[in-house]
This record gives C-alpha cells, structure tokens and sequence, in this order.
C-alpha cells in the first residue's frame, strides 16, 4: 500500500468527521458487550484521525491497539492526540508504545504498533468487540478481505468501516471529461496497492456479503464528502490526485487529461468549484444470544 503522506491526513481529517453518519455509530455501541475497557483495534490508523472521531462518541473505559506499516505515521498519533486531547479537557500521558488519556468521559489507552497489515496477524484480533478502519477497503484486495471478515468474525467482534470509495464523483460546474475522468479513476483504483488487485468501489458490497455470510447483521449509510469551493487547498489536492490516476490509467490520453485538470483547477481559484466524492460507511455486529 502506497503511504498516505501526514499533510493529506490532515487536510482531509475535517471534511472525514463531518460526512461520517453517526447513525452507525450507534448501532455498534447498542451492540457492543457491556464490558470495560472497551478493547478495539484500528486497522491502518495512520495519524489516528480514526480514533479521534470514536473517541468521545463510543461509551466507557477504553482500550485501543492502533496499527500501520507506516511508523512514521505510527511516530506522529501521540503529538496529535496531545493536542487534541487538550482541547477536550484529557490529560495525556506519553509512553513508549502509545498514550494514555483521562479525562470527563472516561480513560483511554492507546497502544501504537507497527505491523505488517498486509498479513493480518491473528493475534491483532483477539479479544477485541470492536474492528474498524478507515479509508482503507477500496485499496484492498478480495483475498484480503476474504481473510480479514474471517478474523473479526473469529474474536465475535462488531465492525465499523468507515469512507470507502465507492465509484461516484460529481463536479460542479461540470465538464464534458468528468464522466471519462470518473471511469479512468475508477479503472485505476482496481490496481494492486499492496494487497494485490484492489476491489475499489465494490468494497463495501464484497465486505457486507462476507459478512453476511459469516452471521453478521449489517447496515451501510452514505458518507459522501461534499466540498465547498472555500476548500480550495484540498480541491486541489484531489483534481491532481484524479489527473495523476487517470493518467496512470490512460497514457494515450494525456492531453484530455491535462486540460481537463486545468480546467477543473480554473474553477477552484475562481471560487465556483463543488465536488461530491461517493463514501460509504459499513457497520456489522452479531445478534445478541
């Protein structure tokens, strides 16, 4: 999997929290066992923005192991969780391996690891109810997938995958490209990002009829981010990241391509531009006995 640089993390953090449905929160937490500490794993946690947003929405003590193959990723979620945790009255106490919080809503510990996600090592999974990631099952393959359910079904663990791509784009004003642009993107989504050939914008159905499979009850909402021309700086950002993909994905065709992101970026610095990018987040648990 291609690392995710801290920058794009956190300019994409705030357009995340405000387009996740809190309904599925709920969901989880109604079906969560009524234990303390909370045990969680957070699969492909990056800078922990992941953590951030359940944090304080999710009951009780809480124990979370956060993992990445990226430890310079992994190096900079206890600096970031100090600073927001200062802002939410938390006292935040920096260890080897991660950090502790306490605070108005209870105590978090969160334990930072390095590891090979790629693998999913069987012990990441035990004795967790709770199994979430974010912004990672559209880069992974069928196979993964075809491992991963399996694991969280193994510990009984309910699951919350939250912003999966899923194929749809909307630009305003719109442009005679887009649809092409749309499809060129999509075609490279489908590409291996380490986990072999990726399932892209079929990721949430794959995962939900694994799940479904396995026992699980399952609901999906929309997270669709919906960006407003005042978010020029992550505007940006993704027309180049689309023109790149779609250039990857069609050399022949640089020269659409090109004008077609000039355009695009024509519209951002004239303040006109809106674009709606197709998320979905997907939560399983297991019927209560």
């Amino acid at each position: 999997m291609s690392s995710f640089s801290a920058d794009w993390l956190a300019l994409r953090e705030p357009v995340d929290e405000v387009s996740r449905p809190q309904s599925l929160v709920q969901k989880i937490i109604d079906a969560l066992p009524q234990q303390e500490p909370l045990a969680i794993l957070d699969v492909a946690c990056g800078t922990g923005a992941n953590v951030r947003y359940l944090m304080d929405r999710l009951p009780g003590a809480q124990r979370w192991l956060l993992v990445d193959n990226d430890e310079a990723l992994l190096g900079q979620l206890p600096e970031q969780m100090k600073t927001w945790g200062a802002t939410r009255e938390y006292e935040v106490f920096e260890s080897t391996n991660g950090v502790s919080m306490r605070g108005p809503k209870g105590t978090r510990l969160l334990e930072t690891r390095r590891s090979n996600i790629f693998t999913l090592d069987p012990a990441l999974f035990a004795g967790r109810a709770l199994i979430t990631t974010s912004a990672l099952l559209d880069l992974v393959s069928n196979d993964w997938l075809r491992i991963f359910v399996p694991r969280c079904r193994e510990a009984n663990a309910a699951v919350l995958f939250a912003l999966s791509y899923d194929g749809r784009m909307r630009c305003e004003p719109m442009e005679s490209e887009d649809f092409t642009i749309r499809d060129l993107v999509n075609r490279h989504q489908r590409t291996d990002k380490g986990f072999g050939p990726a399932l892209g914008a079929e990721a949430v159905r794959v995962a939900e009829d694994y799940l479904q499979r396995l026992g699980y009850r399952v609901r999906r909402e929309f997270s669709d981010w919906r960006i407003s021309p005042t978010m020029v700086h992550l505007q940006k950002e993704i027309i180049a990241g689309w023109a790149a993909a779609a250039l990857a994905a069609s050399p022949a065709q640089e020269s659409m391509i090109a004008g077609w992101r000039e355009r695009r970026l024509e519209h951002v610095d004239q303040g006109r531009s809106r674009l709606i990018i197709g998320h979905t987040d997907l939560a399983g648990w297991l019927p209560k006995a």
